[in-house]
């Protein structure tokens, strides 16, 4: 029985190939059939392909990681829709209205730009405004004005989802707190909407502390007495940033003092409904009139009785001082900055005064 063929059989004695002649005799080359050179090749080629998808899938994680890195620090910066962003999830440390400020930066933004783009954190939808209201509004009435579209988009500092509450107003604070303008009123508003966010605070001045932890003592000490005042006021001020530090912290005290007066001070807030930023200080000033007639009429018996004003004037090397003196009041008036005084050497200086009205010096 004769052996049958096998069809996978390869005779290569019947077989004439022709010697590559461009590969040197007697190398591993040479001695490597066609075959086994393309798949060597083809090998390589994989091998290649592989590392370069390596290296570049190594480089998209280097660079997912530092975008992850740099948006947790809000550095991502794109251009964004206006209408894409909201304004509701901050309280603005601003009087409602438009700021008179607007048209200077405005004509800053048409001429070079905006420098400092403001702060966003992503919503769904869109984006929620958590710094720079007053970047924001200009831009969104240059675009109502011009219709320029370059106008439409606005650079923002998109930061990471769900930043801390007391962080986004202290970033707006701080920030704020150079600026000229902002009132004590307003920075007490700010307060205590912060504490209306925030129901795990136990009291206005904790949020006062924690807002203003940057400020001095004596500037967190206005801010606490403007929160009395809105707090005793029960959201009667309407002007609540044209309200002078003095008048404001002399109205807190006179409420101190005569706790039952307040129904005088919200008798004269009511008698204007619609008053402007003046009369509202003029009411404020006629309730702390009323109250000194009150407590002067309890100390003579029911008898007003008022006491003479003394003015006097004084030559000096700064202009003319004048002086008003009444009854638990000296005033001095003076074109000099007192501010710029050290507060010991005021401290001295009164109280040698003093001593010498005592008769002590």
């Amino acid at each position: 029985m004769s052996k049958k063929k096998r069809v996978f059989d390869i005779n290569f004695d019947d077989a004439t190939v022709e010697a590559d002649t461009s590969v040197p005799a007697g190398t591993a080359e040479a001695r490597r059939g066609p075959m086994a050179a393309a798949i060597t090749e083809n090998a390589q080629a994989l091998n290649a392909r592989q590392a370069a998808e390596a290296a570049i899938r190594e480089e998209n994680d280097a660079l997912a990681h530092e975008h992850v890195r740099l948006k947790k620090a809000g550095l991502i910066t794109d251009l964004i829709p206006l209408d894409s962003v909201r304004t509701s999830k901050l309280t603005r440390d601003r009087a409602p209205g438009r700021d008179a400020e607007i048209d200077e930066l405005k004509r800053s933004i048409a001429e070079i730009g905006l420098s400092n783009p403001i702060r966003v954190e992503p919503v769904e939808g869109g984006y929620e405004l958590i710094q720079g209201f007053r970047r924001f509004t200009a831009f969104q009435e240059l675009f109502a004005e011009t219709g320029d579209e370059a106008f439409a988009r606005i650079p923002a500092g998109i930061n990471a989802r769900g930043e801390d509450m007391l962080r986004l107003y202290r970033r707006m604070v701080d920030e704020n707190m150079v600026r000229r303008g902002v009132s004590f009123g307003e920075m007490a508003q700010l307060a205590m909407s912060y504490k209306m966010q925030e129901p795990t605070l136990e009291s206005y001045d904790q949020a006062v502390e924690l807002l203003y932890a940057s400020a001095g003592r004596q500037k967190r000490s206005y801010i606490k007495h403007f929160v009395r005042l809105l707090a005793e006021t029960s959201g009667a001020l309407r002007h609540v940033e044209a309200i002078p530090r003095a008048l404001g912290l002399a109205v807190v005290k006179k409420l101190d003092e005569l706790p039952e007066s307040k129904p005088v001070l919200k008798g004269l807030l009511d008698a204007e409904k619609d008053r402007t930023s003046e009369q509202e200080m003029t009411a404020l000033s006629a309730y702390l009139t009323a109250t000194a007639e009150q407590r002067q009429r309890g100390r003579a018996g029911g008898a007003v009785t008022r006491k003479a004003k003394t003015t006097f004037r004084l030559a000096r090397p700064e202009g003319e001082a004048k002086c008003t003196v009444a009854d638990g009041r000296l005033e001095l008036r003076l074109a000099r900055d007192f501010s710029g005084v050290e507060r010991k050497k005021l401290e001295a200086a009164v109280t040698a005064f003093l001593k010498v009205l005592d008769g002590d010096a």
